[in-house]
């Protein structure tokens, strides 16, 4: 299963997909799904969504990962073939200086460029400790004039992301770009294979979804069509296993798969999930029981899809699951295979125990 994990995810990585540009990985898990012998469909918004059928008797369950990255996208070509971009996404401008990009001109083409950082030499001492804003940043793809760039297929609105790259760390860790989220479209391609093997189940909607990084787009509009009881996200936790981040919580890279109990943005747009008690005490449940360590997080300043999903039609009984991850939205993310394989195992066996004794009734819990 792992080795099945880290292929899928890392040839994922390697695909560029900003928010509303996903085509690529969308063919990619596309012709993966085909090979399993699963059909699935693209809706207007870019969605791929499969639906395994189920026991209708049981509550309908909806996984959601999401295909795109954040990223950039051109907003102007100065004259001397410089490119000015916009942010795509909360890409945080202290990592963006001096990375590489790839500007994706169309049919698979893509572009190499270098955000500019100013000669170390030049550095003034009041720009020395200055995080440059990224209205003020440039990208040098090697063009002398806009005529050139603009030949080459650059425009505005060419979409930019971190050059796609791939760091095996040791203890089975991977690095690199996009983990966010296509570890969990791997994990969702290994739920595919295993649920075509168990005959007992309700009826699973994987859906890889669109623009989640630009506002949480795609997956409202499946949930609008789909209609499910039950919606499951799939996304990277915050891991506070590094000396900087200790205060936020105990998730642990390598300790476990995670149950997010409450996240809220906090800024900008006030969204976020409290979990379904039902749902909460599946996952404990099945994990206790399946001898499978999971870990709990609440965080402000992140927000998943269910934030919008649980909101559809009559209610959708929502929880984020989730992996830990480091150093997020940065051109170097890190996760831990056995996180990954750990939350597959516990979200096959969650799926097997939806019975049609789970009431999703929230009086009969304790709140």
């Amino acid at each position: 299963m792992q080795d099945r994990i880290r292929r899928w995810m890392e040839e994922l990585m390697m695909i560029p997909g900003l928010s509303g540009f996903e085509g690529s990985v969308r063919r990619y898990i596309r012709a993966e799904l085909k090979e399993m012998g699963i059909e699935s469909r693209t809706d207007m918004l870019g969605n791929l969504i499969a639906t395994i059928e189920g026991n209708v008797e049981l509550p309908s369950v909806m996984l959601i990962a999401h295909m795109d990255q954040l990223g950039l996208i051109v907003r102007k070509i100065e004259a001397s073939g410089m490119i000015r971009a916009e942010r795509v996404g909360g890409v945080p401008e202290r990592a963006l200086a001096a990375q590489e990009v790839l500007l994706s001109v169309g049919q698979g083409f893509n572009i190499p460029g270098i955000i500019a950082n100013k000669s170390h030499h030049a550095t003034t001492p009041e720009e020395k400790y200055r995080v440059v804003p990224y209205q003020e940043l440039y990208i040098d793809c090697g063009f002398s004039s806009a005529a050139e760039a603009l030949k080459a297929g650059v425009n505005v609105g060419t979409p930019i992301v971190y050059a796609p790259n791939v760091v095996e760390l040791q203890g089975g860790r991977i690095g690199g770009t996009s983990v966010d989220d296509r570890a969990a479209c791997a994990v969702m391609l290994e739920l595919a294979k295993a649920t075509r093997e168990i005959f007992t189940l309700p009826t699973i909607h994987l859906v890889f979804s669109v623009q989640e990084e630009f506002n949480l787009r795609g997956a409202v509009t499946a949930a609008q069509v789909l209609q499910p009881d039950i919606c499951i996200q799939l996304d990277l936790a915050l891991a506070t296993d590094t000396p900087d981040m200790g205060q936020r919580g105990d998730v642990r890279l390598g300790a476990g798969p995670v149950m997010s109990m409450f996240s809220f943005h906090g800024r900008g747009t006030l969204n976020g999930c409290i979990p379904h008690p039902a749902l909460v005490q599946l996952f404990q449940t099945t994990a206790d029981e399946e001898k499978i360590n999971l870990q709990r997080s609440a965080h402000i300043g992140a927000l998943t899809e269910t934030s919008y999903v649980q909101l559809v039609g009559k209610g959708v009984a929502s929880i984020d699951m989730g992996f830990p991850a480091r150093y997020t939205h940065s051109a170097l993310e890190v996760c831990d295979l056995a996180d990954l394989e750990g939350l597959t195992k516990l979200l096959v066996a969650a799926l097997k125990r939806i019975e049609g004794g789970l009431s999703l009734d929230r009086d009969e819990y304790f709140e």
